[in-house]
């Protein structure tokens, strides 16, 4: 069964790699992984704000007395709580190339054009295969327009894509006004590939002690039909590739996701519940069904069920919406 695919311009045994995740600190999970199947690894991002205090803390380190950079500390507590520093985070690259064979996609996550985006340069020189862009913002300025959140996007693309020769991938959040004519901004300014979507882990409060709470939860099946949705719009409409990230726990899951447009599906949190062998286990399941299904390879059911070749396109659109709340039944 050819499982082959393509994901920004690198040529995978199969769709199923990685996303990021805690497993790429310890080289002997990493190892773990490769010898699962995976196809590629996303690093776990690198911050902005790790990047940009360690900008201004040189700077306070060589002028203490300035009263300009007296809150630095104070502004960026907690920043030591990052299991790797920007220095540390170019070894662990440089030690999974050394460890592993497969593609190795390191990430950056930020939302602001700044020097602090320099550093997708050094992880290219540290051996990165690709760069994964990730977008992580909760827009809570009511002054911000959403055309100017997304030129911000746009403006970093350009900025890490003027400094590289590797692919750049842009994670996105669903949650934008226009999001098929955002990605398609995005395909023009030069990404490579898009990954759909970031999860975002929402605060919940206790309210005994009154104070905010951050967990993280795990991903549900569920959480993939949102990704399917998108994916199925966007295939077609943008030249550049597309990935599943979220929702992907069955090999069933896959399939749909292959259907709807993506060339590579990422996979974490069922990953992180059973087990680096999650991966071989999906691998061979897919390729039973496909075999099942009567299909030679996994191209032929690229993009099958998206907009554009479904047979019921309406389904992706408000039709789909009216539909499901006619059919209910108490």
């Amino acid at each position: 069964m050819d499982l082959t695919t393509t994901y920004l311009g690198l040529r995978l045994p199969h769709p199923l790699m990685v996303g990021a995740s805690p497993l790429i600190r310890d080289l002997d999970a990493v190892k773990r992984l490769e010898d699962a199947g995976a196809a590629a690894i996303v690093m776990s991002s690198l911050f902005e704000e790790q990047l940009v205090m360690e900008q201004m803390s040189s700077i306070a380190l060589a002028a203490p007395d300035e009263e300009t950079y007296a809150g630095v500390v104070g502004y960026f507590e907690g920043m030591d709580k990052f299991k790797l520093d920007p220095d540390g985070y170019l070894e662990q690259i440089q030690r999974i190339k050394e460890t592993v064979f497969i593609p190795v996609i390191a990430s950056l996550n930020g939302i602001s054009r700044g020097g602090w985006l320099n550093f997708a340069k050094l992880m290219h020189q540290a051996g990165a295969d690709a760069l994964e862009l990730n977008v992580y913002l909760v827009a809570t300025d009511v002054d911000e327009s959403g055309a100017a959140i997304e030129q911000q996007t746009i403006d970093m693309l350009r900025a890490v894509k003027e400094q590289l020769d590797i692919p750049v991938a842009v994670k996105l959040s669903p949650f934008y006004t226009a999001l098929a004519h955002f990605a398609r901004d995005l395909d023009a300014a030069g990404a490579d590939g898009l990954v759909l979507f970031n999860r975002f882990c929402q605060p919940d409060i206790d309210v005994e002690s009154m104070e905010i709470k951050h967990e993280l939860e795990l991903s549900t099946p569920h959480e993939l039909l949102l990704r399917l949705r998108w994916l199925a719009i966007l295939h077609g409409r943008v030249k550049c590739s597309l990935a599943a990230s979220g929702g992907v726990h069955a090999p069933l899951d896959v399939v749909k996701a292959v259907m709807t447009g993506a060339s590579a599906v990422q996979v974490v949190s069922s990953v992180l519940r059973e087990g680096p062998e999650k991966l071989a286990t999906l691998r061979q399941e897919l390729a039973d069904w496909l075999e099942e299904h009567e299909f030679d390879s996994i191209q032929q059911i690229l993009g099958c069920m998206s907009l554009a070749r479904c047979p019921d396109p309406r389904s992706y659109e408000r039709a789909n919406y009216m539909e499901i709340l006619q059919n209910w039944e108490g």
